[in-house]
């Protein structure tokens, strides 16, 4: 990894990594240049539900027997009240979910069920790794696979092409390409390890006045220009459409900024956000609980966003991902621990969706993996190729996933 390549905001305050604010470099100018002369592009919204989401509470095999046993306190049966979303007489959805329930009857929304690593690591550090850099037998891979595909779209030059609104960078953001993470763009502020300027309070124009040295002016010029960009976008002040209804969550405000960059028209081409807490080893829940509030907040973000972003939705496809799944037995504690395959959803005008993709057998004792978990039967690799490959016009998936030989999955 070329950190003095990698232009990123953290934690409302740019740095630059291997450098000083005196040396900006070129890329950075050219981006700002490029700035001007953006072009339409395709946009992708990955959003990693971290901790290890449930797929079979998501998206339930209601009427498979063998669930419900294993489940005695979380199984949820259809019909009644709070009850999940029938979606095609074999899989239904948690009810918590309701939010996806028109945009998978409009055929919007596409279920990737069984869908994991081919690595059988139960560690989230590592599986987050190697699902981020796309390479689930190497570790210590230098840079993420979204990376890679910015590396490899051409015209676009923006130096909003790759934007993460996280704490820190992804995982699957580092590499060659500049990218920016920010945390919040509403509370955005210009920090300095510079001794020469005190404050990090001050407005644009003071802050440059106070570096007292010419040389650091002229050079750090156009890193101002390009926080005046942002500036520029007021994201104080951005209003969402009357039919978004965002979440007052992180990944609510998360998206609400990805919404406005997208609708901004700032060469958006892929925007990253989180949603946290799915580790749900004790008290899991069923129609109230730890998983039922992650997937209304999720759901109900994601909902908005979508509704948000109308007259862009051609050109956008919003998709989850999470480093594995859940057991399929519960345990001693009302919860689930750390199993092999989940599920995605995946959201679009050009998806085949109003579907549930899946290779999935009963789940007796005998067809699970290691007779606890739903063995994965779609690489996740498969999925994100399909993805980069006919959204966003990536060809080489030699290069996006080395030592992959596996096809896509056809979900478009």
């Amino acid at each position: 990894m070329n950190n003095s390549r990698r232009f990123f905001i953290k934690q409302g305050g740019i740095a630059f990594f291997g450098l000083g604010i005196t040396s900006v470099p070129d890329f950075v100018k050219k981006a700002i240049t490029a700035q001007k002369k953006v072009n339409k592009n395709k946009i992708l919204v990955c959003i990693f539900q971290r901790g290890a989401m449930d797929g079979l509470m998501a998206v339930s095999p209601f009427n498979d027997s063998n669930l419900k046993a294993f489940r005695p306190n979380l199984f949820m049966p259809v019909g009644g009240g709070k009850s999940p979303i029938d979606l095609n007489g074999k899989f239904a959805l948690h009810p918590s979910f309701k939010s996806f329930e028109s945009l998978y009857h409009d055929n919007n929304l596409a279920v990737i069920h069984g869908i994991g690593s081919p690595n059988t690591t139960r560690s989230h550090f590592d599986a987050q790794d190697f699902m981020e850099t796309g390479t689930p037998f190497v570790k210590g891979t230098a840079s993420g696979w979204l990376n890679r595909v910015l590396e490899s779209t051409e015209g676009n030059k923006s130096i909003f092409k790759g934007v993460s609104i996280t704490n820190a960078m992804p995982r699957s953001m580092y590499g060659e390409y500049p990218c920016l993470a920010v945390s919040d763009f509403k509370n955005f502020k210009l920090n300095s390890r510079s001794s020469k300027i005190l404050s990090s309070e001050l407005s644009l124009e003071e802050l440059y006045d106070a570096t007292i040295d010419d040389l650091q002016k002229d050079t750090s010029k156009e890193s101002f220009e390009a926080m005046k960009t942002i500036e520029k976008l007021d994201f104080k002040s951005y209003t969402p459409s009357k039919s978004a209804k965002y979440p007052n969550s992180p990944l609510g405000n998360s998206l609400k900024q990805i919404a406005q960059l997208i609708k901004s028209d700032v060469g958006l081409e892929i925007g990253f956000a989180e949603s946290n807490g799915w580790d749900t080893h004790f008290n899991q829940g069923t129609d109230a609980g730890v998983f039922a509030r992650n997937a209304n907040d999720l759901s109900s973000s994601i909902a908005a966003l979508w509704s948000d972003i109308e007259t862009f939705q051609n050109d956008v496809v919003i998709m989850t991902m999470t480093e594995f799944g859940r057991t399929v037995k519960q345990n001693g504690t009302n919860g689930t621990d750390h199993g092999r395959a989940s599920c995605s959803f995946v959201i679009g005008n050009s998806v085949k969706g109003g579907q549930v993709y899946e290779e999935m057998k009963d789940l007796s004792l005998d067809n699970l993996f290691e007779k606890r978990d739903l063995p994965v039967t779609t690489d996740y690799r498969s999925l994100f190729n399909a993805i980069a490959e006919n959204h966003l016009g990536v060809k080489d998936k030699s290069k996006l996933f080395p030592d992959w030989k596996g096809s896509n999955i056809d979900i478009f």
